[in-house]
């Protein structure tokens, strides 16, 4: 009984604070987009010239997600230095914060995501991810304060267009692998030519309950 009673007083007090974040997360800026078809829960969506800050992180995707998360919020919090100033600044928080697979041979100028480093799209196997944050659109390259940590770099990426699979709940490496074939799966029956690796999108703080969460991966592919 004692037990049952901690479980409601936990699942509440998770209630609560999901619910306090919903408020700040409609204020929090989304990258630009339009969607040219959807077939739930999948979109096809065409996404606006942005800039990102990205860093290239090692280990399993949670531990990269982490250490990846940590590298650019530092950054965005003010370890960072205005164009031409020795004064710092800090930068609005976005969404969403995305993970992707890597190649060993990909330079810190590919996108920023979280993106396993592998030469294949196993989530479950990649040790080497790229993570990202799009900048808040009032942000170029001349304007925005750049970031005095040399692992993380800041880059321009140019319109593109995205194959979005979209689903709730927790995200371990054996579902975003299995959310990952479908989405490459539903992309080849629709005839679409793949250009990239599944990324995972993730937009939402960690104490937030599973059926809540707004989890998005993300393929690239050619225009369509």
């Amino acid at each position: 009984m004692l037990d049952d009673m901690k479980k409601n007083t936990l699942l509440r007090i998770s209630l609560i604070l999901s619910l306090c974040w919903i408020g700040p997360a409609m204020a929090i800026e989304e990258p630009t987009y339009n969607v040219i078809s959807s077939e739930d829960p999948f979109e096809i969506r065409h996404y606006a010239p942005s800039l990102i800050a990205e860093t290239l992180v090692e280990g399993d995707m949670d531990e990269a997600s982490g250490k990846g998360f940590r590298l650019i919020a530092d950054f965005i919090f003010g370890n960072n230095q205005l164009p031409e100033s020795t004064q710092r600044s800090k930068i609005a928080m976005t969404a969403p914060v995305t993970v992707e697979p890597q190649s060993s041979k990909i330079s810190m100028t590919a996108s920023v995501t979280a993106q396993p480093a592998s030469a294949e799209t196993n989530m479950q196997t990649a040790n080497k991810w790229r993570i990202h944050f799009v900048m808040p659109s009032q942000y170029n390259l001349a304007n925005i304060p750049q970031p005095k940590n040399p692992a993380v770099s800041l880059r321009e990426i140019p319109s593109k267009h995205f194959v979005v699979l979209k689903y709730s709940g927790f995200n371990t490496l054996a579902r975003v692998q299995k959310k990952s074939e479908e989405a490459l799966e539903w992309a080849h029956q629709k005839s679409l030519t793949v250009v990239g690796k599944p990324q995972l999108a993730r937009y939402d703080p960690p104490w937030t309950l599973p059926m809540f969460r707004r989890n998005e991966i993300m393929v690239e592919i050619s225009a369509p």
